[in-house]
């Protein structure tokens, strides 16, 4: 098994501008991950689909959701957010339509180095999980690749502070991307 280390540099400036540089080990891990990831049985397009009706009312109270779901910010594509703020420890649900290949979190655009991510397969769809590495643990992001230049992520904020572990926001996130995925699958 190769270690990783995330190793920075310098510029050559009077202060100086940390940037990553990227291992060989670190070059073998993404492609490794990349390569664990199984291909799409089928395309699911998120184009016209109203995220904020992707659980059934079922999936909100298995979920926990006690509020009306509502838009969110759009920065990075459409988003709803499930609030799940009936009892401790609340927490919430964002569910967007990224307009980008799940790979751009692997060796692209997306990847950061201080972002520890996870091959995984959802209802038989590539995907991942993505977290921050380190320290109090606040979120956790499930990413599925759906269609070629979409991904559907659904991330999970803890709003209670010290309740949840990254372990516990992780398995909630991708339980909740599966039970997403199976309203898409069902439409289309």
């Amino acid at each position: 098994m190769l270690a990783t280390a995330a190793l920075a540099g310098c510029s050559a400036g009077t202060e100086g501008t940390p940037y990553p540089v990227e291992t060989a080990a670190t070059a073998a891990s993404q492609s490794a991950k990349a390569a664990q990831l199984p291909q799409r049985p089928a395309d699911i397009s998120l184009e016209g689909v109203n995220l904020c009706e992707v659980f059934p009312q079922v999936q909100l109270d298995a979920l926990k959701i006690t509020s009306a779901p509502r838009q969110g910010p759009s920065e990075d594509g459409p988003t709803c957010v499930f609030d799940a703020d009936g009892a401790e420890p609340v927490h919430a649900y964002h569910v967007r339509a990224v307009p980008a290949d799940l790979q751009e979190w692997i060796t692209g655009a997306r990847r950061k180095n201080s972002m520890t991510t996870e091959p995984k397969t959802i209802g038989g769809y590539p995907a991942l999980t993505n977290h921050r590495a380190a320290g109090d643990p606040a979120d956790c992001e499930t990413l599925v690749g759906v269609a070629r230049g979409q991904t559907l992520a659904v991330q999970t904020f803890a709003i209670t502070r010290g309740k949840l572990t990254q372990p516990q926001l992780c398995d909630m996130s991708v339980h909740a991307a599966d039970l997403a995925l199976q309203t898409l699958k069902a439409r289309n």
